[in-house]
């Protein structure tokens, strides 16, 4: 009889060291749920995606905006995916206020300001660049070319190839900014580095009088670009 009312204490035991275990057991790293929200989204995998629900729902906001990025194709979880990227948002998760933006643009560009806005203010170079996209065309802000090159230079200086091409047009012509011939070739040649094809075919016309093969070297580079960005998807 004391044999038998041993091992059920021992099993309880057991299973509260096991319990204990698990409970202190280290949260996951934002490396380790953006890795499994990858899988999630790129192969499917349903194990994935629970897990990643599950770190979602104690709170934890990198696990919000994945899971966000989860549901975001999907037409039924607009809703959850807003939610998710609003959530995060406010504990201070640029890329999530970043990507509540793109959702919320197409119908509701006003509200998408307000969260790139959030998002440029801690550093995120596309999020200015919209902001820079949006000022210019009017969208959702009164048109002012002034705050669009504001914007740009915000995300040019945050190494943004397209926004750097966007201000070097600025400057060529004078728009929203002093006319400057310089900066906008000191512009140009940045993106160009950064092989933003654009601006490395401004850059091959710019030069194909005075240097005909680096003119043509320039666009080889461009087409090797869009091949391999093509070959990508």
């Amino acid at each position: 009889m004391k044999r038998a009312a041993y091992l059920p204490a021992l099993l309880l035991a057991m299973l509260a060291s096991t319990l204990a275990a698990c409970q202190s057991s280290p949260p996951p790293t934002a490396a380790e749920i953006e890795a499994t929200a990858t899988q999630a989204r790129q192969a499917g995998d349903q194990q994935a995606e629970r897990r990643v629900r599950n770190w979602a729902a104690k709170g934890m906001p990198v696990a919000e905006r994945e899971l966000a990025l989860v549901y975001q194709p999907r037409p039924e979880r607009r809703d959850d995916a807003l939610r998710l990227f609003e959530q995060a948002a406010r504990t201070g998760d640029a890329e999530a206020a970043f990507e509540l933006g793109q959702m919320l643009r197409p119908g509701a560009p006003e509200q998408a300001w307000s969260w790139y806005r959030l998002a440029a203010q801690q550093q995120h170079a596309r999020a200015a660049l919209m902001m820079g996209l949006l000022a210019a065309n009017g969208e959702g802000v009164s048109k002012d070319a002034t705050t669009a090159a504001h914007w740009l230079e915000v995300s040019s200086k945050l190494g943004n190839p397209q926004a750097m091409f966007l201000l070097y047009d600025a400057y060529r012509e004078g728009r929203g900014v002093e006319q400057d011939a310089a900066r906008s070739q000191q512009l140009l040649e940045e993106a160009a580095h950064r092989h933003y094809p654009p601006a490395v075919e401004e850059l091959a016309m710019t030069v194909q009088i005075d240097d005909a093969t680096h003119a043509s070297h320039l666009l080889k580079q461009v087409s090797e670009h869009r091949h391999n960005h093509w070959n990508r998807f």
